[in-house]
């Protein structure tokens, strides 16, 4: 993690001219567009045209796609990149967030308020169980990056307050807090939590991760699959887990 680097491509991108009825055409375009120029500084390898598709970036040496979700659009690129290079998918993830509010009227934005949610790595389980099929093949890779950001939403949602509903226009980055690179399958097991015992449940990776019901399974799910834990028994409904060796 290069942090001045970080700093000084947020205040090259952030620093540009920007008109408020222009934000959002692209959800979360300047995370996207700071990640970018941040791992690859010299844009002609930016948004480079490979058999029908476009990567983001392409250096002749290695393929990066910076992805915020919906992984299962990955599919078909991921079938035809990793044919030609290694493919890191970049996965931004908020950290800690503030979320300002823009009255579409008048244009004045509200002053920033934290959010009581934070982000967290294990957030990238429900993603990748949906990319499940291409996880061990040798050259694909993730890198993980907790940022702190600013959220501007414009307030025309459907509750009398207007912010249930609401659109969500950009989100500006603040910092980086860590990156977690999985670079092959023994990387996994950085996304399980230290807390854990020897044996766990996904209740317990519940607990441990802050992580919903359905995203724990999911968890476990994605574990087993890339063999960094396995199943040692049954307690009641739920199955029981270790780490793999």
């Amino acid at each position: 993690m290069k942090e001045q680097l970080f700093h000084k491509v947020c205040d090259d991108i952030i620093g540009r001219e920007k008109d408020f009825m222009g934000i959002g055409t692209l959800s979360e375009k300047t995370v996207h567009s700071v990640l970018k120029n941040y791992y690859e500084a010299n844009e002609l390898n930016h948004e480079v045209k490979i058999e029908g598709f476009v990567a983001d970036i392409c250096n002749g040496k290695e393929i990066i796609e910076i992805q915020t979700r919906s992984f299962d659009r990955l599919r078909k690129k991921l079938s035809i990149f990793l044919q030609h290079f290694p493919v890191t998918i970049v996965y931004p993830v908020p950290y800690i967030k503030w979320i300002r509010w823009i009255n579409p009227e008048t244009g004045k934005i509200s002053s920033p308020r934290k959010s009581p949610k934070k982000g967290s790595p294990y957030m990238i389980f429900p993603e990748l169980y949906k990319i499940k099929n291409f996880l061990k093949l040798p050259n694909l890779r993730f890198k993980i990056v907790l940022l702190n950001m600013e959220e501007y939403r414009i307030l025309d949602g459907w509750s009398k307050d207007k912010k249930k509903g609401s659109t969500k226009c950009d989100r500006i980055p603040l910092e980086m807090v860590d990156e977690i690179y999985i670079s092959g399958l023994e990387d996994y097991k950085l996304l399980i939590p230290k807390s854990l015992g020897e044996e766990f449940s996904s209740k317990d990776f519940k607990a441990a991760s802050g992580l919903s019901n359905n995203a724990s399974s999911i968890a476990m799910n994605i574990l087993n699959h890339v063999d960094s834990i396995q199943k040692v028994g049954k307690k009641g409904r739920l199955y029981i887990y270790s780490r793999s060796i």
